[in-house]
């Protein structure tokens, strides 16, 4: 099937990205706006390009202006070149309920995988949360602020895949090389953030499952709201709830639940180890099962946009 439009019909004018051109782009659009955001702040002395982010304001820093400029950097592109608004690539109608729906699905899965590890022992508690100490108020300026921080990332990563990418080889190929090509290309860009390892190989195939999970949950709701959500929720509660490293990165600030770490005891695979829970057989049981039932739902249909092909 080709032509599929994904959330909202294609008018005359619109023009279309080609295929090629749109992967090695959306590689340019995440990696140019992040220099352009994080540019202001090398000069001025604020953020070291070789010991990175250190504390949490700069953590908030590039979460926000580098995310947010390659989020800014895509529009430009959709707007100018693609002659297309924000609601061709999925920001359509009910944009405060999906997005709020998909936050509280995004914690619920997260805290499913870690509750299932810390129950099969893959955890050790080294100390209490933000939420458990006397100076529970002056913890959660970071907290809040990282918040923030995670729901620019979040979206952008979206935009960037779900919105922008996904639909523009749509358009063209159909809806499941999008969605095959899309999360490919999605986990790549996360293959850098720990060195080779048993765990980054693993971590990587899950964030193709996430991958594809995340634009099922796209293509059924016909809209991108709800993926920034769930996407934004995922992140935030993973590092800073639970002080867990986010696909392989840790975060310079007090978990706001309760402070964990990976049982050495137990083996790499059920904690992912180096990674974290990313690199997990949890997590990739529990992005399984979340596509399957995405799968055999199919999709609602919205603004008359093609459906999933699936039954729904």
């Amino acid at each position: 099937m080709s032509g599929v439009e994904l959330y909202a019909p294609r008018r005359a004018r619109h023009r279309r990205t080609w295929t090629a051109a749109a992967l090695a782009l959306v590689l340019v659009f995440a990696i140019a706006g992040q220099a352009l955001g994080v540019l202001p702040a090398v000069m001025a002395g604020f953020i070291d390009l070789k010991g990175g982010a250190r504390d949490w304001p700069q953590v908030v820093y590039l979460l926000i202006v580098g995310f947010g400029a390659a989020a800014l950097v895509t529009f430009a592109w959709v707007w100018l070149f693609e002659r297309r608004g924000l609601r061709e690539i999925g920001f359509n109608s009910r944009g405060a309920v999906r997005f709020l729906r998909g936050y509280g699905v995004g914690l619920a899965f997260l805290c499913v995988v870690v509750g299932i590890i810390a129950a099969i022992g893959g955890y050790t508690v080294e100390g209490p949360g933000a939420l458990g100490t006397a100076a529970a108020g002056a913890a959660l300026v970071p907290i809040l602020a990282l918040m923030a921080g995670f729901i620019i990332q979040g979206s952008t990563e979206e935009i960037l895949f779900r919105g922008w990418l996904m639909q523009v080889i749509a358009s063209r190929h159909g809806i499941w090389l999008a969605l095959i090509l899309n999360s490919v290309v999605f986990s790549l860009m996360h293959a850098g953030n720990i060195e080779p390892s048993r765990e980054l190989w693993l971590g990587l195939a899950n964030i193709v499952l996430f991958g594809v999970f995340i634009s099922l949950y796209a293509l059924r709701e016909g809209s991108l709201w709800g993926v920034c959500g769930w996407h934004a929720a995922w992140n935030w509660l993973l590092g800073v709830g639970f002080g867990l490293e986010v696909s392989g990165q840790p975060l310079p600030t007090s978990p706001l639940v309760v402070d964990l770490a990976t049982n050495a005891q137990t083996p790499w695979w059920l904690t992912g180890a180096a990674f974290g829970p990313e690199a997990s057989v949890i997590t990739t049981g529990v992005l399984v099962v979340g596509s399957a039932v995405l799968l055999l739902r199919g999709r609602t249909r919205d603004h008359g946009v093609v459906g999933l092909g699936v039954r729904g």
